[in-house]
């Protein structure tokens, strides 16, 4: 790998782009003895498994003591077994049944098949049998899982919502009396809405499982998150104090190269130097010279069409370069392939026969396509956490492997080139979720009374907001009270199935189809997805195919599609107003205590105006149109801090006041997912100089979700850090003016107009030092 390395860094288009190199070292297996079951000591055995690992075996343990366990060590150190060994121990001593839920379908089938196999090797007359029970099946299917009766069923959250809980007294009774285990694979996976809807999910379960009579332990498996006991304990609605830690990885790994990759910049565009050319084309680069040199190379990006993209201009570059062999082998991975196809790339990349893939985070969670020698980030993938998981993917075995992270031009992206000691030797993110979310808590209840009547003891496991919640679903005729000897009750007197009323992977309630001019139907948005990204005019890419939208049909909520060659994409531009419906905490900057900060309810109101048609190479503006989109509203949770008099009278004597809490606000808002999982656009904001609630230049950082999802909160606690980490990463950019790698937002809708870097700073500034900006600041 050594001399690999030093041939990339050698090509000549290639000087001067790796801002770090590191090598860690590889290390040795600590292995500890665990007393098990003759024939599954045997059936491990055939699978090459003779030893534990000793964090498998501290798991193992922890759960036969009856702990709630959580895992979080790195991809491929053997976190399965934690779990595979008591279920397989409980099903043959007393067809105890466990259920296991993982994020996605591709996940579930691998994990099957893994599970059948050594189910299989245990022998006749075992009781362990293993059964997926997913979406993909039909009727017959699903009844024939039912009568086999399995004591492994692996499902998603999305089946288990639909499918299992509103059925348990009647199909799944057998099952959940007999529930010892609940595995919860990539539990760091469920945060943001998912994670709350999950949440909720899982607090209907436990409540079936209590009807039952039933108390399963949970096994989670995580990768290393910052809070991994407070999430586990958040998305299970178990107590933290009842889960035991295991988060000391003593599996065997072989070296890993790291290259930290930064594109060169353009000449000077008037920014003061900042701008960088585009991630993507210099990852296929990197990507094409890895695979000539015979290694099996994943390209992760973060976008389904980035990915059809690129994927066919690699094998169409490998072409020109003579490999016209290597072309044949490249593929593209992401969610909206078929079943079929997706297990057809994972096996081709699990045998070798498939030498390069593109990939969306599709391919990061745990699905087994063997170990890769290179992994290429397309653009830092948002958080460390993301970063580490997906480079796991490298490496076989104690073979040597090489990560290379292509910086995008962005905030995070330029902040972690120039900082590598922040990627490295910082703590990773903590994952937030909020099953108390009050937009998404009463379809649930409704739910939970559809599925065993409710009682008013359940707010233990629904919050103290669950006394209004019931009165309200009350008040509207969704639930009928009872008074019975065993005390109040109330059952779900509503109509239909509530749980078919929601989707558990978002908060809409309204999704635009997504119709090309053939009349093939080739996906769905949520709606304000949909103003943003399939208005009139947009463009689109769908399976290496490029669209441009002919028409959005609000009244049936379809945008036409027509296929163009358009070289350019598009962004819209927006106004927005935020009203404060009610305060609810409120504390000072500890370095300038006459900032405050408060944690409220506010409504959002944003008006799509019209969109810019950009460059894609250069991403030069070529030209505006306007739109007529109806404006959406947003009631969800902010922190917002107003400046005193002082301060903002210094700051507007040092230049563009309006620019510089513009691009503060920006900034902060480009740093929450280096302190949370989250993505960029979980989180909104808005800066004006003066806003009618508090008669002072306010700045507010919003979630992005109805109810909000704990990200907001999380930075109202943090925000003294939140300001020393912006700070950082604006002072560190070597730009005049204000860039993207610093101020500048590609999700603006005020086109970036007006920002002040050097205000932006000052003010940033005081709130880390306490410091009014004079003369001779910035």
């Amino acid at each position: 790998m050594d001399e690999t390395v030093d041939w990339l860094r050698g090509r000549p288009y290639y000087e001067g782009q790796v801002t770090d190199y590191r090598v860690f070292d590889g290390r040795d297996a600590q292995f500890r003895d665990v007393d098990v079951d003759q024939r599954l000591e045997g059936a491990l055995a055939s699978d090459g498994i003779d030893r534990f690992y000793a964090h498998q075996a501290d798991a193992i343990e922890a759960v036969r003591n009856g702990e709630n366990v959580v895992v979080a060590t790195e991809t491929a150190s053997g976190k399965s077994l934690a779990y595979t060994v008591p279920a397989f121990e409980r099903a043959m001593e007393n067809f105890g049944t466990t259920l296991y839920i993982g994020p996605q379908v591709a996940l579930i089938n691998d994990q099957a098949e893994t599970l059948s196999a050594l189910a299989d090797g245990l022998g006749f007359g075992s009781r362990v049998t293993v059964d997926r029970y997913t979406g993909q099946l039909s009727r017959t299917e699903k009844e024939a899982v039912r009568e086999r009766q399995p004591t492994v069923l692996l499902t998603t959250p999305d089946m288990l919502h639909y499918g299992i809980l509103p059925h348990a007294h009647r199909l799944w009774e057998w099952f959940v009396e007999r529930l010892e285990t609940v595995v919860i694979d990539e539990v760091h996976a469920y945060r943001g809405v998912f994670g709350s809807q999950v949440a909720l999910v899982l607090r209907r379960l436990n409540r079936v499982c209590e009807r039952f009579d039933a108390h399963p332990q949970y096994v989670c498996a995580s990768a290393t998150i910052g809070n991994p006991r407070e999430h586990a304990a958040r998305v299970t609605g178990r107590p933290e104090s009842s889960f035991a830690l295991v988060d000391t990885d003593t599996s065997a790994t072989g070296p890993r190269h790291w290259l930290c990759w930064n594109p060169p910049e353009y000449e000077d565009d008037g920014w003061g130097s900042g701008r960088r050319k585009s991630s993507h084309t210099e990852a296929k680069r990197l990507f094409v010279d890895l695979v000539t040199r015979g290694l099996q190379t994943a390209v992760f990006t973060d976008s389904r069409q980035t990915v059809e993209r690129y994927a066919t201009d690699s094998a169409d570059e490998l072409r020109q370069r003579g490999h016209a062999d290597l072309a044949g082998q490249v593929g593209a991975y992401q969610a909206a392939l078929t079943d079929d196809r997706r297990e057809d790339i994972e096996q081709q990349l699990h045998d070798g026969s498939l030498r390069g893939v593109w990939t969306t985070s599709a391919l990061e969670l745990g699905v087994d396509v063997g170990g890769l020698d290179a992994v290429i980030l397309d653009g830092y993938p948002g958080t460390r956490m993301q970063t580490f998981q997906r480079a796991g993917r490298a490496g076989r075995g104690t073979d040597p492997s090489l990560v290379a992270l292509v910086a995008g031009e962005d905030q995070l992206d330029q902040f972690v080139v120039r900082n590598t000691d922040r990627l490295f030797e910082t703590h990773p993110e903590q994952a937030v979720t909020n099953p108390e979310n009050d937009a998404l808590m009463p379809d649930h209840v409704r739910a939970a009374a559809r599925e065993t009547w409710l009682r008013p003891d359940d707010d233990r496991h629904f919050g103290d907001t669950f006394p209004d919640v019931v009165a309200d679903l009350e008040s509207r005729g969704d639930l009928d009270r009872r008074t019975t000897d065993a005390g109040l009750r109330w059952l779900y007197s509503g109509a239909g199935s509530p749980q078919h009323e929601m989707s558990l992977r978002t908060a809409a309630d309204r999704e635009v189809q997504l119709r090309t001019r053939d009349g093939d139907i080739i996906g769905t948005l949520p709606f304000d997805d949909a103003l943003r990204d399939a208005h009139p005019g947009a463009i689109y890419h769908h399976q290496g195919t490029t669209y441009e939208v002919t028409d959005l049909d609000l009244t049936h909520d379809v945008a036409e599609l027509d296929r163009t060659w358009a070289d350019y994409y598009t962004r819209v531009l927006h106004d927005k107003t935020i009203t404060v419906e009610e305060d609810f905490e409120e504390k000072a900057v500890d370095a300038y205590p006459e900032v405050p900060v408060r944690f409220a309810e506010v409504t959002m109101r944003k008006q799509i105006t019209g969109f810019e048609r950009r460059d894609s190479n250069s991403g030069e503006v070529l030209g505006e149109r306007p739109l007529d989109l109806p404006e959406t509203t947003l009631r969800t949770r902010a922190l917002y801090y107003t400046l005193p008099p002082d301060l903002d009278r210094a700051l507007r004597e040092r230049g563009d006041f309006a620019g510089g809490i513009h691009a503060a606000e920006h900034a902060m808002i480009s740093m929450f997912p280096f302190q949370f999982l989250c993505d960029r656009r979980d989180i909104g904001g808005l800066s004006t100089p003066m806003h009618p609630h508090t008669d002072r230049s306010t700045i507010f950082i919003y979630d992005g979700y109805p109810g909000g999802v704990g990200l907001a909160r999380s930075g109202y606690e943090t925000i003294d850090d939140l300001a020393e980490t912006t700070l950082e990463m604006v002072t560190s950019c070597g730009c005049e003016r204000g860039c993207p790698a610093c101020v500048q937002s590609p999700h603006c809708g005020n086109a970036n107009d007006p920002l002040s870097k050097s205000v932006a700073t000052d003010l940033l500034n005081a709130l880390v030092t306490g410091d009014l900006p004079t003369d001779g600041g910035n």
